[in-house]
């Protein structure tokens, strides 16, 4: 197996000065650093802003028992200018409260936002969305579930959700994966993961390396 080990890690970062620029919903930082080259050297300190997020958990929802995919559909004023509108069609999803196990966080959201309270998790990956500007990390899940009668309109209204959750035939969503509502990251690498184990996870697989 390949090695992808540059060698540097935090010890190769030093943070000169760190000061919150904005503080709503979320939170935007000013950060004064230096790290090192691969030259070995020390760059000139430099300013970068972080969007702040956290830490997030995301779960395509996958019925291999009726070949069936499920998804949530919701506004979202990222794709406000989007050609096919600021309605996503998107895995459930959400963020970490403190104390809280992204397992525990997945549980919570599913039935939240989905209904579904019995779904076996099976870990899928670990990725940051878009390290060039903000730290939100994902924990990205399949949610085995049967979805033969979900669907429905779901959210909190503390939180302002207006949620609805909707199955589709797989190969159906599989077709227009790329060029439809399903263009945000963690819905396409869910999908391509359900797309490539699909007939072992037919066959009853859980446990994935």
């Amino acid at each position: 197996m390949a090695k992808f080990d540059t060698g540097m890690g935090k010890e190769a970062v030093k943070v000169l000065s760190e000061k919150t620029v904005y503080d709503g919903f979320f939170k935007m930082y000013e950060i004064k650093l230096q790290h090192k080259t691969f030259a070995g050297e020390w760059m000139e300190p430099i300013r970068r802003e972080l969007f702040h997020r956290g830490e997030a958990a995301a779960a395509i929802c996958y019925d291999p028992e009726n070949d069936l995919v499920g998804l949530i559909e919701q506004f979202r004023v990222g794709a406000i200018d989007s050609e096919m509108g600021p309605w996503c069609l998107e895995v459930v999803a959400g963020m970490l409260e403190e104390g809280e196990t992204p397992d525990e966080l997945m549980a919570r959201e599913l039935a939240e936002e989905a209904g579904i309270t019995n779904a076996t998790l099976i870990p899928i990956s670990r990725y940051y969305s878009t390290p060039g500007g903000c730290n939100e990390k994902i924990y990205l899940y399949a949610a085995i579930c049967n979805l033969a009668n979900a669907g429905g309109i779901f959210g909190l209204d503390e939180e302002h959700e207006d949620i609805r959750f909707e199955t589709y035939p797989a190969e159906d969503v599989f077709k227009s994966m790329y060029a439809g509502r399903t263009n945000n990251s963690a819905t396409l690498l869910g999908l391509q993961w359900i797309q490539i184990n699909r007939e072992r996870l037919r066959e009853g697989v859980t446990e994935f390396e």
